[in-house]
């Protein structure tokens, strides 16, 4: 089915199967995990058996969610008793990662809900829904048109998912639908101030070291529009950071004034360098920048994955940004 399934031919593979395995991408973020919990948590309590599993295990920075002691690590052997495997929030399966992957590899039907553009519609059932500004959103709909169970624990991180993928409900992909929902919430019970205190006023000591330390890499290229900072292996090791510390650190730069491009280069484990990029101005196409290197996204915020040294990947990357740039 490469269409887009409706929330209703969704809802025929919920009624007619009753095991699920609920997966998102590799370092997951607060709509990754938020997505695999409302669904999961909505499922079981509507009598299904679920299990939510992720490649990097639950992030220390979301364990303050309610459920979320339930996101676990993929068990070795596959999961041969579950039917339905429910890919959320995943631009493309390798993503999901190797474990997770083998855990899911007996179920008869894949099912793949996500927001990103550059989905290629790898399930068997595909909802991809670009214009939404966080894939807990795309189910907050999906899970009231078929009149699912939405427990608590479901409502909370239906916000928390669709909060940290809109930065707090400012970014030009939020919309009325994004506020109805909200309100929506709220009305169910959602208390807003401790959601938000628990997401954004509740960090490490070391994130803070991480920022004086990333902010001391701060460079300005392209004449002044396009900011860039980068994490080496040495800094994460000699911090003891965790993947979830810089969650969010780039919209710091992103914020500068005349920036309409910002970057963060990191080095990770095996001579990879991940790139995350973050576009003000929508003539500059961030997935289609990433594109051009394997990654992909979003088109004002998108990612990569590609081969270092971090020198090298800088280079390509600024170059190719700076091309793209109005009036390049």
């Amino acid at each position: 089915m490469p269409e887009n399934a409706s929330y209703q031919q969704i809802g025929e593979i919920f009624a007619r199967y009753d095991s699920f395995v609920i997966m998102s991408h590799v370092r997951p973020d607060g709509d990754a995990i938020g997505s695999q919990l409302a669904l999961g948590l909505a499922l079981e309590a509507a009598g299904n058996r679920v299990r939510m599993i992720n490649d990097d295990g639950l992030p220390d920075n979301l364990r303050f969610l309610p459920g979320s002691d339930r996101i676990e690590l993929p068990p070795t052997e596959p999961l041969e008793d579950y039917e339905v495997a429910i890919a959320l929030d995943t631009a493309t399966k390798p993503r999901l990662g190797e474990a997770s992957l083998n855990a899911a590899s007996k179920a008869k039907v894949w099912l793949n809900i996500d927001h990103h553009k550059s989905n290629p519609r790898y399930g068997d059932v595909n909802h991809i829904d670009s214009s939404s500004p966080a894939t807990g959103e795309i189910l907050y709909k999906l899970i009231t048109a078929l009149n699912l169970p939405l427990p608590d624990a479901s409502r909370d991180a239906i916000y928390v998912a669709v909060s940290t993928d809109t930065g707090s409900f400012q970014y030009p992909s939020t919309t009325a639908d994004t506020y109805l929902m909200a309100a929506d919430l709220i009305k169910r019970g959602l208390d807003v101030g401790k959601m938000n205190s628990q997401t954004y006023d509740s960090h490490p000591y070391r994130r803070v070291e991480l920022t004086r330390a990333l902010l001391n890499t701060l460079e300005l290229t392209g004449g002044g529009r396009v900011a860039h900072w980068e994490l080496t292996l040495a800094t994460r090791d000699s911090l003891g950071l965790k993947p979830e510390d810089s969650e969010g650190l780039i919209d710091m730069i992103r914020a500068i004034e005349g920036v309409t491009v910002a970057l963060f280069f990191e080095e990770l484990d095996g001579g990879k360098i991940r790139v995350s990029m973050r576009s003000k101005d929508p003539r500059i196409d961030a997935s289609d920048v990433c594109g051009q290197f394997g990654g992909g996204g979003h088109a004002l915020a998108a990612g990569i994955r590609m081969a270092g040294p971090l020198a090298e990947a800088k280079q390509q990357v600024l170059a190719a940004v700076c091309a793209a740039l109005p009036g390049a």
